[in-house]
Formats: C-alpha cells, structure tokens, sequence
C-alpha cells in the first residue's frame, strides 16, 4: 500500500531514511521567536549597560537585586543560546554526514547548555551576593 507521501520519496531515500523529520517548522518558529526576543532582549541590556557605566560594583549589585533586571539579563544568554544552538544545527545539518554530523549536534547541544548554565550562575551570583 502506498500513500501520496511514500511516493514522492525516491526507493534509495525511504531506505536510507531520508525525508521529512516533521520539525522543521517548529524549528523555523523558534529561530524567529529567539531573533526577536534577542533584539528586546540585547536593548534592555544595552540600556542597562549605559544606564550603570559610571557607577559602582556595589550600585550595580543592588540594581540586579531587583527581580525584573535580573530575570530579563538571565533570559538573554538563554535565549541566545537558544538561537545559537539552531541555527549552528542547521549548520552542520547541512554540510556534514554520518558519525561527524551527529558528534557535532551533541557537542553543540552542550556547548550552548554549558554557555547558558554559566551566564545563569554569573546572574545568580550577582542576584544574590556572593
């Protein structure tokens, strides 16, 4: 039995397993959402950055005492990691194959977990004193 899908794979392509992952949308969305976030994201810490740039370490500590501030600079490194993470997948999706390919995802999945765990506990540190 074959459906309209199965056809417009190529015998050598269902075999091999190639063919839609039935993600590509949700990957298309996120990369978006992140590009957008990102652009709010950065003003805010621009505005902040140029806001602080002549204070003190203490005042800058007091200013990330306030949950707002730092829970929009913790969202920043989440979410450009987010973003960074796929659009490198994409990357290397692309131009690499077999083993490569797939020792490359993983080394980009910890490398943006790695890059967003430790701007969090930089944020944290400085939230909560230390």
């Amino acid at each position: 039995m074959s459906t309209s899908r199965s056809k417009m794979i190529t015998p050598l392509a269902r075999v091999r397993g190639y063919g839609s992952a039935k993600s590509g949308t949700e990957h298309f969305w996120v990369k978006r959402v992140t590009a957008i976030s990102n652009l709010f994201l950065v003003l805010f810490f621009l505005g902040f950055v140029v806001s602080m740039h002549a204070e003190s370490y203490e005042t800058v500590r007091e200013a990330f005492r306030n949950p707002l501030i730092a829970l929009v600079i913790g969202l920043l490194p989440v979410s450009f990691s987010i973003h960074m993470r796929l659009g490198m997948q994409t990357a290397i999706e692309d131009y690499f194959q077999g083993g490569t390919r797939i020792v490359l995802l993983l080394l980009n999945t910890f490398f943006a977990v790695l890059i967003a765990g430790a701007s969090l506990f930089a944020v944290v540190r400085l939230t909560l004193g230390a």
